[in-house]
């Protein structure tokens, strides 16, 4: 057996397996590669060589048994070492992995960073544990994803690296072999395990309608629909086409009530409360609102604690309706195309249901398996969405074996029907040149996704502190934010009030010179100037300082628990006394503005008129400049000796004295 030097061991022993399973030997295989390899491409030598070899070999392995290949541990067995060749490709890797083997023994045991959220780890993860703590090396998420892009069987390279935070943050974020063994064979029981499922009753499926997940059969929990005041439990069918429900008979079920999930619009799916005679007690529910049904359709998922199952199907739901909005925005029209995109879709739901079955008693973000769902809430989401149909519309060769369609036709999904047949006779599709490139940009588009997420998730962490805190703090919290305003609020009151005058005059000419002059822009611009001053020199000051003073708020108070419940109370009828007065006035101007006060709405229309005559002639700059004058001079000491206050009774006596009309509050009962 020939040994190249260049690689390291594991690298070695791979290229040997690839070539057993080609037929060829290492030197032939070395003699292809070196054919087509362009010297100074990006990569080195080894990692280019390692590459060919894994792909060469995946289209052997896809078209051979590969469920049986599953079951027997070879195929997991020959992509986890194909993974960990492309990780340590050269033979100065040996050295690092021994490293690595010495700080695993010493530590004895896989030391996992859990998120607070994961304190609880799956059953799955404990026992498999001890299985861990050997000398077997780990696969990072960059090898993770690598075999994604050439076998896309248990991960999409669009969301690989999501999926794979998830099911190895109990583990360190490093992929074992057990753990990789058991989620590919999970992937196999759910394919098997939704290739058995019924076809709802009454209902003709599609040739790609493949069914995604049920409930509400005797070997699952139940599903209740709830129509009005009544109730009918029944079994629920999902499929990449819609949403199937079957009303439990006497003996069999009902023919299905099917909910469409292709039409785009006013159809949505959204969580709901039910309960006993229409009470919403129990939040278990969804409902989908749709022009074709006028009540909606809610169903319930009942379960003891939490709302775990309800949030999942309503996930599911919405990666079908966000998959078919994508194929419609894009205008992906050939069939093999859109198929290709309804099977990405359908791999991840599969891949969701067997991370379920692995991790269930810390079930795993779902979010986090499903693309569209995914990338409709990250940031820039839509900008990996746009990379994902150009890839879609360009390289979308369904007949190719890093295809998601070409997976599922290698598992022997049989209820494809006749688009299987007539793709296996279809010439494969041409594959463009840019392949790598676009795959490059999508990865670019992906991390700069995850980059900006991180930065959020940073900057939400610093809010959740002040948004769980109570009503007394939050209010002594903005009333310390408020601080600066009210420092300035003495300014304002002593330029305002005279109280010097030499500042009074000197504000009084600028506002006058900039109105009159029309240099509100440039008033604006400077101030916008000076608060870009400002902020420079914070920014200055605080250089070396290693930490910013937090915000210290005091919620001390002196007064009792009795003085504060009664304190409470006042405001609260300070509060019902200000809407009060909100409502009377608003009354009020409705009764003049429906001449229901006759005399008041005479004189008001008068008056308005007498504006609009004011307005059309004056100048606005001057309308202004006298409004400014009129403030500076009412509140001087020749303005309050000038003020009188009879006038002023007049007017409140004028308000006073205008009619409402009448109110009459109904209750529900009474309508």
């Amino acid at each position: 057996m020939r040994k190249m030097k260049h690689l390291s061991s594991i690298a070695n022993d791979v290229v040997l397996r690839c070539s057993q399973e080609l037929g060829l030997t290492i030197d032939e295989v070395v003699e292809e590669f070196e054919h087509q390899w362009k010297p100074g491409a990006e990569g080195t030598y080894s990692k280019k060589f390692v590459e060919f070899c894994n792909s060469k070999v995946v289209t052997r392995v896809c078209d051979q048994n590969l469920p049986e290949r599953i079951k027997d541990g070879s195929f997991t067995r020959l992509t986890f070492d194909m993974m960990l060749a492309w990780q340590q490709p050269d033979a100065n890797d040996n050295e690092s992995h021994q490293e690595a083997v010495g700080k695993e023994s010493e530590d004895k045991r896989i030391q996992g960073t859990l998120s607070p959220e994961q304190d609880d780890i799956s059953l799955f993860y404990s026992d498999i544990m001890p299985l861990l703590a050997d000398h077997e090396p780990s696969v990072g998420e960059d090898a993770f994803v690598y075999l994604a892009s050439i076998i896309p069987l248990h991960v999409d390279v669009i969301n690989g690296r999501y999926t794979f935070e998830t099911l190895t943050a109990p583990t360190g974020h490093q992929l074992h072999f057990p753990a990789y063994d058991m989620f590919v064979k999970e992937i196999l029981k759910c394919m098997k395990h939704l290739q058995k499922q019924a076809t709802p009753k009454g209902v003709e499926l599609a040739d790609d309608e493949i069914i995604l997940h049920v409930e509400g059969t005797m070997a699952s929990q139940r599903v209740v629909r709830h129509i009005k005041e009544t109730s009918w439990p029944g079994r629920v069918t999902l499929t990449n086409y819609g949403l199937y429900f079957e009303a439990a008979g006497i003996i069999n079920y009902e023919d299905a009530l099917k909910i469409d999930l292709t039409k785009d619009g006013a159809s949505s799916a959204k969580p709901i409360s039910t309960g006993p005679w229409g009470a919403p007690l129990f939040d278990k529910a969804i409902v989908y609102e749709s022009p074709d049904f006028e009540d909606g359709i809610v169903l319930e998922f009942p379960e003891m604690t939490s709302s775990t199952r309800r949030d999942h199907w309503l996930m599911l739901v919405k990666e079908i309706t966000l998959m078919h909005q994508f194929l419609q925005k894009y205008n992906v029209q050939a069939p093999s195309q859109a198929w290709e995109v309804h099977s990405r879709t359908i791999l991840g739901i599969i891949r969701l249901h067997a991370a379920r079955e692995m991790l269930r008693i810390s079930p795993p973000d779902p979010k986090k398996f499903l693309i569209f769902s995914l990338f409709e809430e990250v940031p820039k989401g839509d900008f990996v969405l746009e990379e994902l149909a150009e890839i879609s519309l360009k390289v979308g060769s369904t007949k190719s074996p890093g295809s998601a369609s070409s997976i599922l036709r290698s598992m022997n999904m049989d209820q494809l029907g006749s688009i299987i047949k007539e793709e296996g006779e279809a010439k494969m599709g041409k594959e463009t040149d840019h392949k790598e490139e676009m795959l490059a940009s999508l990865e670019s588009a992906v991390n700069q996704t995850r980059e900006e997420g991180m930065e959020i998730e940073k900057a939400k962490a610093t809010t959740t502190e002040l948004e769980e805190e109570g009503i007394t703090e939050s209010v002594a919290v903005l009333m310390e934010l408020m601080r600066p305003l009210q420092d300035a609020l003495p300014w304002f009151q002593e330029v305002l009030y005279w109280e010097r005058p030499s500042r009074t005059i000197s504000v009084l000419a600028i506002t006058i010179l900039i109105v009159y002059k029309e240099w509100v822009g440039k008033g604006i611009a400077a101030c916008l100037i000076w608060l870009v001053v400002k902020m420079a020199q914070n920014r200055q000051k605080k250089v070396h300082t290693k930490k910013e003073d937090p915000v210290t708020v005091s919620t001390e108070s002196d007064q009792t628990v009795t003085e504060s419940i009664v304190s409470a109370q006042y405001g609260l009828i300070r509060l019902h006394q200000l809407m009060q007065h909100i409502n009377i006035t608003i009354m009020k101007l409705r009764s003049i503005y429906t001449s229901k006060a006759t005399k008041h709405a005479n004189m008001v229309m008068a008056s308005m008129l007498a504006l609009a005559s004011f307005f059309a002639v004056v100048p606005f700059k001057l309308v202004i400049i006298f409004g400014t004058l009129y403030c500076f001079v009412m509140t001087s000491s020749v303005g309050k000796r000038m003020s009188n206050d009879q006038s002023n009774r007049r007017m409140k006596e004028w308000w006073d004295s205008i009619p409402i009309v009448p109110v009459r509050v109904l209750d529900s009962s009474s309508k």
